[in-house]
């Protein structure tokens, strides 16, 4: 139930207010790509920047609905994103342990730890563009048939004047 009121209904407003598909899956794309940023706290100031730098071209709570909702795939690409920026820059496997997660939260982050958030923001660079294109790609047709089904009615088409003969007077017998 908490999920139909957090993540279904809002969608359902999205989509019967009439958006543009190629708006949505946009948007969509930006919020997923920002949405997986490896480093915590950021994601909601990311989809601020590019909400603020699309301006109409997007979607601002399709951009904010999918950061919220790509939180968990967040969580789970951090590592793998480390491992690929390593590889990338030929860096040092960094040993994950509960010592090294309890420096980062505890701030007390040593050089290493430094080096293997840059390792995850550089697997990070390099993936983010697959899957802006990936959410794109898979997302734009969900959208034509999703805007499609839950458009609007459309509201009968009343000229904006009327024809003189469209006027009839009453005259009252006084």
């Amino acid at each position: 139930m908490k999920i139909y009121k957090k993540i279904v209904e809002p969608l359902l407003q999205i989509l019967k207010k009439g958006a543009e598909p190629r708006q949505l899956a946009l948007s969509t794309a930006v919020g997923t790509a920002l949405g997986v940023f490896p480093i915590f706290g950021l994601t909601v100031f990311l989809c601020g920047v590019a909400i603020a730098v699309l301006r109409e071209r997007c979607h601002a709570p399709t951009i904010m609905l999918t950061n919220f909702v790509v939180t968990p795939l967040e969580l789970s690409l951090v590592i793998p994103f480390l491992r690929l920026g390593e590889s990338i820059s030929g860096g040092s496997h960094f040993p994950l342990t509960k010592d090294a997660l309890k420096l980062v939260a505890t701030g007390e982050a040593s050089s290493e730890v430094l080096l293997a958030v840059l390792h995850a923001l550089v697997g990070w660079l390099v993936a983010s563009p697959f899957m802006f294109g990936t959410t794109y790609v898979v997302s734009l047709p969900c959208f034509k048939f999703l805007v499609q089904k839950f458009k609007p009615p459309a509201s009968p088409k009343q000229p904006l004047y009327l024809e003189t003969s469209d006027i009839k007077i009453k005259v009252r017998d006084l």
